[in-house]
């Protein structure tokens, strides 16, 4: 047998071939353009639906659902799976139908075809923001988020299929990415939209703490990942936090106060009207704290370009024009209308609800 010490270094060293789901558009593309100019990479293959503007890329046209994916990655050694639906606009089962049943497939596709290592992201928000979590979490604390209809419980169940596929497959090396809350170009979530309201909500007896995590950040970090540099649960985000205070002082926002029963209870019924995207769990990341400690990154080297400040300076710049209460984006007139008051402001109207109601008898 052949000592791996008289292996050739060039042949030990051989840059990977990378391929990424979801690489016509989003954090997809902004990975596929990353790794498509690394010489860390010997080849990057694309994968989606429709063909993207990436060049000097293998693009594979095809569903990631469908079970023949596992014969277009045969010639793969890392697939780093982006393919998620992540809008707040999709129908909650429709979209967990499809992001738990892309997850799954890309997982046992990859077992199939013998990929080595296959990277995931999913969120910080499967740690649960509590008012009496840590500051900060460990990357080991222990999964406490509620699930839900929402985005936090696909990420749940997302990680399940990983806990399984590992036990099927070991062989098959998973890595985990949890960014803390996502800022860039393009992204819409329930935290950036609460950055659209005319007051920033709390409830009484607990002060959020913000972390960010800049796209571009998260791209490094999967590139990281990607070249085993890191490797099962990895949380990302900017160094530290900021308290309300420095939000405030940052945005030009106000705080508004309200007891929790009545933000959550509120949220809740809007949320069954039909009228707020989100579910009131939901709710729970932008008034407690969730903040992560990434050691595992930190311990690789990597360090993120983008402070928690300058993330929330461009995320401002990002929304600004926008309108949102309760994670519902508003029209001008509504927009109007909720910032009459405090209470509108942050809950939502009582004419947005008699609206709804009259709607459903009609």
């Amino acid at each position: 047998m052949q000592s791996e010490d008289l292996v050739p270094t060039s042949k030990r060293l051989r840059p990977p071939v990378v391929a990424v789901t979801g690489a016509a558009s989003g954090l997809g593309r902004a990975f596929l353009a990353k790794v498509a100019s690394s010489a860390d990479f010997r080849r990057a293959v694309a994968i989606d639906e429709q063909r993207g503007d990436v060049q000097d890329v293998t693009w594979r046209v095809l569903d990631i659902r469908d079970p023949l994916l596992a014969n277009r990655i045969s010639d793969v050694d890392v697939l780093v799976h982006l393919g998620a639906d992540e809008s707040l606009d999709t129908d909650a089962a429709e979209r967990r139908r499809y992001n738990i049943r892309a997850a799954q497939t890309v997982l046992t596709a990859c077992a199939a075809a013998r990929v080595r290592r296959v990277v995931l992201v999913t969120s910080a928000m499967v740690y649960g923001a509590a008012a009496d979590n840590p500051v900060p979490l460990q990357e080991d604390a222990p999964v406490a988020a509620e699930p839900d209809t929402g985005l936090v419980g696909d990420h749940l169940e997302i990680e399940a299929l990983v806990r399984r596929s590992l036990r099927a497959h070991p062989g098959l090396e998973v890595t985990v990415l949890r960014p803390a809350a996502l800022v860039g170009p393009g992204v819409d979530t329930v935290i950036t939209r609460h950055f659209e309201a005319p007051r920033l909500l709390v409830v009484k007896g607990c002060l959020p703490r913000w972390q960010f995590c800049h796209v571009d950040d998260l791209v490094s970090a999967l590139e990281a990942a990607a070249l085993g540099r890191v490797s099962g649960v990895v949380a990302v985000g900017s160094e530290g936090w900021l308290e309300m205070d420095q939000v405030e002082e940052i945005s030009g926002l106000k705080r508004f106060e309200l007891p929790a029963g009545v933000t959550f209870g509120t949220a809740q019924r809007l949320h069954r009207l039909g009228i707020t995207p989100t579910a009131a769990t939901d709710l729970h990341y932008v008034v407690y704290p969730w903040v992560v400690d990434g050691v595992a990154l930190r311990e690789a080297g990597w360090k993120p370009a983008w402070s928690n400040e300058a993330a929330l300076r461009e995320l401002l710049e990002l929304v600004e024009g926008r309108h949102a209460v309760v994670g519902r984006r508003l029209s001008g007139k509504e927009a109007t209308i909720t910032a009459a008051g405090a209470t509108v402001a942050v809950i939502g109207t009582a004419a947005i609800v008699r609206a709804a109601r009259r709607k459903r008898r009609t």
